[in-house]
């Protein structure tokens, strides 16, 4: 049925859907059948699909509750939208392309409860298709160096290591995947959701990087697993997904960057986002357009931002060293003591 007014739940597994009427088809079944719990309930809130992706979810998943969108949002739009129509007390985030398992939900819901001024918690997230692998968007719990660049236990660029074990231990991280996790919803709000400006890839790691400002906490726990496919909606190769990259790393950094550090941090890294484009030119990536086009976005959208509080560090999770340096010049495929 079509939500007309708030639901009032203690847990909203929400996953956000666009045009994904086969990933539905696909992997809720097994959201349905492993989300038993009591007081949690299944939301597809759909992101404007022109497929049928609704009619679906009515003829074959009527318990599945819907939340019906007048167009695409967005990750950050959409999800920002529906759950403001959605009063539970933990948001569980769960992309439309994500298999999961049993006994994954109980290890989260007891991490929220447990843990003291934890904003989110996520699983381990292991490839859909290449199953004793990690996979690329979280892995075992997502980090970033002072540089603003990205990355996990578990995958460093392009390297994703199998999963043997060596990362079984419950970690404070510095950010967990929008792919899967859950977040305590007041803070959710309080921290005004995800910035619609990313429309994208990064939003989450930008809110998890506000809620370090703001002294909470970010989790993953090895006891939960689910796995992703990867690429659904973007694939690597699309240049838009290039640019959203490349555009909305910037505008994280500039939103979450200490005070002393952000304008030189964003000018170097705006130097080595130079160096990608002609390295682009060279091995016949499609690189330099989309680069071009983030910087001229991101210095579009800076200006809308206005004067904000900046925090005086970073925060404790962030790898001090170049992931950049340890990756491509000492040839380190996985960084130790993360």
């Amino acid at each position: 049925m079509s939500i007309e007014s708030k639901l009032k739940l203690r847990t909203a597994v929400v996953i956000l859907n666009w045009n994904g009427r086969h990933l539905l088809e696909k992997f809720l079944p097994s959201v349905e059948k492993f989300s038993t719990l009591p007081d949690v309930s299944i939301v597809v809130a759909d992101n404007g699909s022109t497929d049928d992706s609704l009619s679906y979810l009515r003829q074959y998943h009527p318990h599945v509750q819907t939340i019906a969108l007048d167009k695409n949002y967005g990750f950050a739009g959409g999800y920002n939208r529906a759950l403001k129509q959605v009063d539970a007390q933990y948001y569980v985030l769960l992309n439309s392309d994500v298999e999961v398992t049993a006994g994954w939900l109980p290890p989260l819901l007891a991490m929220m409860q447990e843990k003291q001024g934890i904003a989110a918690c996520m699983p381990k997230i292991k490839a859909e298709t290449k199953r004793d692998f990690f996979e690329y968007a979280g892995a075992a719990g997502g980090f970033m160096d002072y540089l603003g660049y990205t990355f996990c236990r578990g995958r460093l660029f392009d390297t994703v290591e199998a999963d043997n074990g060596q990362y079984d231990s419950e970690k404070e991280v510095f950010w967990a995947t929008g792919a899967c996790c859950i977040v305590n919803a007041s803070l959710f709000h309080e921290a005004g959701g995800f910035d619609e400006n990313f429309f994208a890839h990064m939003e989450e790691i930008d809110l998890c990087w506000r809620w370090r400002n703001a002294g909470y906490a970010v989790w993953f726990t090895p006891k939960s697993t689910v796995y992703h496919v990867g690429g659904g909606m973007l694939p690597q190769s699309s240049s838009f997904k290039t640019f959203l990259n490349y555009r909305n790393n910037l505008l994280m950094m500039y939103k979450n960057l200490p005070q002393k550090d952000f304008r030189k941090i964003i000018f170097f890294r705006m130097l080595l986002d130079a160096v990608s484009a002609c390295y682009g030119l060279l091995t016949g990536k499609k690189l330099l357009s989309p680069i071009w086009k983030a910087h001229g976005s991101y210095r579009q959208l800076k200006s809308q931002y206005g004067n904000f509080w900046r925090p005086d560090k970073y925060p404790s999770q962030v790898y001090h060293k170049s992931v950049v340096w340890q990756y491509f010049i000492k040839r380190k495929k996985k960084i130790e003591l993360i």
